[in-house]
C-alpha cells in the first residue's frame, strides 16, 4: 500500500513541477492610436500589434478547424466601448501533424478596433486595457492557451484642440470595412 501511494505522490510532484515551470513568452503586444488624442463622444481607432516569435504560429481569429483555439482581443475599460474589431485574414499553412492546411498568424499581426469614447469623459489621460488571447504552437506541439495583457494611455482633449494623425504606417494595412 505504501509503495503505490509513494509512486502516486512522486507522479503528482513531477506533474506539479512541470506545470509550475515557466512557459516561453511567445507573443508580445503593444497598442497605438491613430491620432495623438481623442475627443469625448467620438470614435477612435486603435491598433493592437502582436509579434509572434519565430518558429511559432497562433491560430487565426477564425480557425480552420472547430477544435482550434481562436486568437481574440478584448478590451476591459468602461470609458471606451468597442464598436468593431477588425482581424486580419490568416495565412493558410500546412503542418506535418495535419492532413490539410490551417489558417494561422505568424510574425507581426495587426488588429484594429474602433472604440466609442465616452460622452462624459473630461479632458485628461485614461488607461485603455485589454487582453490578447491565443494558443501558440510550433511544428511539434502546442502550448496551453494563454493571454497577454496590454495597456495604453489615451489622452482626451476638448473639441477646441485639433487632433493630429499618428502611426499611419501601422493603420495602413488594417481593414476596418
Amino acid at each position: 500500500m505504501t509503495r503505490p501511494l509513494a509512486a502516486s505522490l512522486l507522479f503528482l510532484l513531477a506533474v506539479g513541477t512541470l506545470c509550475a515551470a515557466e512557459l516561453p513568452s511567445v507573443v508580445s503586444v503593444r497598442t497605438v492610436l491613430a491620432t495623438n488624442a481623442v475627443h469625448p463622444g467620438t470614435t477612435a481607432k486603435v491598433a493592437v500589434v502582436a509579434h509572434v516569435e519565430p518558429g511559432y504560429h497562433i491560430n487565426a481569429h477564425k480557425p480552420s478547424l472547430d477544435y482550434l483555439i481562436p486568437t481574440k482581443v478584448a478590451f476591459a475599460d468602461m470609458s471606451f466601448k468597442v464598436e468593431k474589431v477588425a482581424y486580419p485574414r490568416g495565412k493558410m499553412k500546412r503542418f506535418v501533424f495535419l492532413d490539410s492546411p490551417i489558417s494561422v498568424y505568424e510574425g507581426e499581426i495587426r488588429l484594429g478596433a474602433i472604440l466609442k469614447v465616452g460622452d462624459s469623459l473630461k479632458p485628461g489621460t485614461y488607461p485603455l486595457r485589454g487582453k490578447f488571447s491565443y494558443q501558440a504552437c510550433n511544428d511539434h506541439a502546442c502550448l496551453p492557451p494563454t493571454s497577454v495583457s496590454f495597456e495604453t494611455q489615451v489622452r482626451v482633449v476638448p473639441f477646441s484642440v485639433p487632433l493630429k494623425p499618428a502611426n499611419a504606417e501601422i493603420f495602413k494595412g488594417i481593414g476596418f470595412d
